[in-house]
């Protein structure tokens, strides 16, 4: 006979990532996945695009919803208000890191969430419509230096990278340009196609797609190098910048403090989907992320990283959060 003990019994328990097991509860085999921003942009497809594969490795029924608002912060909140069992999953970009420089949160970025992967990074982007007098990078330092505080620039949201980045390369460029927030990928694209702004700073993964399309024009990107699918445009180090680089990213949490089993069991899915071909060529070839599939600790350290950074940017220049 097997001697149990209380190890056994707690190592079980933490290898099956649903609330009471499913004997108590109808509920305990789903997974919310929760995506802290509209529909379009980049984290909503990506976890569109995990939800099959995740759902049939862990044999739950995963449930992706859409919770906007905030930068993503009012998303967050609630998978980090929820039950540290492995049934709530928030995959956040890169706002997560600068909301609690922002905005008044009622939870801890770093205590009250659990990092389960590092998907990866993109440089932002800057693109223009292809109606509008802008050919480079320098036409519009050019406009904006003849006309202070008369081009826009998009961005998915006050405080995201791509705000961040715009105020960045205005100071070291001495212009002022308008800043103007959407709440997501989603709503800055359909503006920008429509027009209805000058220019909009981004992920590649969001405005590549466009750009390949010619959608967009692309004008500078501010990678270390020039990625694979925009080699014709500049980078902001090319362009006289420099060291000036900036990344999305995006990552994968749960609500801490989830077992670590747990955790593992969930990570160990999520690189086994994002793995497959179709997926894996979606992302790396499409949206120009560059796929890391790193773990918690990685992923921690990252976030501590780019919460030092870019806080330092938010109180420097006195960027306020969403209203």
């Amino acid at each position: 006979m097997t001697k149990i003990t209380r190890r056994t019994l707690v190592l079980g328990a933490a290898a099956m990532p649903f609330a009471a097991q499913a004997q108590t509860s109808s509920s305990s085999n789903v997974i919310r996945f929760i995506v802290p921003f509209p529909p379009g942009g980049t984290a909503d497809p990506i976890a569109r695009m995990i939800q099959p594969g995740l759902q049939q490795r862990l044999g739950a029924t995963v449930i992706v919803e859409n919770k906007p608002g905030a930068s993503g912060s009012i998303g967050t909140a609630m998978a980090a208000k929820s039950p540290p069992d492995g049934t709530t999953l928030v995959i956040v970009f890169d706002t997560h890191a600068v909301n609690p420089f922002l905005q008044n949160l009622n939870f801890d970025t770093e205590k009250d969430l659990d990092p389960v992967l590092w998907i990866g990074t993109a440089p932002n982007v800057m693109a223009t419509h292809p109606d509008k007098s802008f050919k480079t990078f320098a036409d519009v330092l050019t406009a904006a230096k003849a006309k202070p505080d008369t081009v826009t620039y998009g961005s998915i949201g006050n405080g995201s990278l791509g705000h961040l980045t715009g105020v960045l390369l205005s100071q070291r460029a001495g212009v002022r340009m308008v800043h103007v927030p959407y709440r997501g990928g989603g709503p800055l694209m359909n503006d920008m196609l429509a027009g209805h702004i000058d220019v909009a700073i981004a992920s590649a993964a969001l405005i590549t797609p466009q750009i390949v399309g010619s959608k967009l024009r692309g004008l500078l990107q501010t990678g270390k190098s020039r990625i694979p699918a925009l080699p014709e445009i500049q980078t902001a180090i090319e362009a006289g910048f420099p060291g000036f680089e900036s990344y999305a990213w995006w990552g994968i949490l749960t609500p801490a403090p989830t077992p670590k089993l747990v955790i593992e069991r969930i990570r160990a899915a999520l690189v086994d989907t994002l793995r497959e071909a179709s997926i894996a060529n979606t992302i790396t070839e499409k949206m120009q992320i560059t796929m890391l599939l790193q773990g918690p600790d990685e992923l921690r350290k990252f976030v501590g990283e780019q919460m030092k950074l870019w806080g330092a940017v938010v109180r420097e220049h006195g960027i306020k959060g969403e209203s």
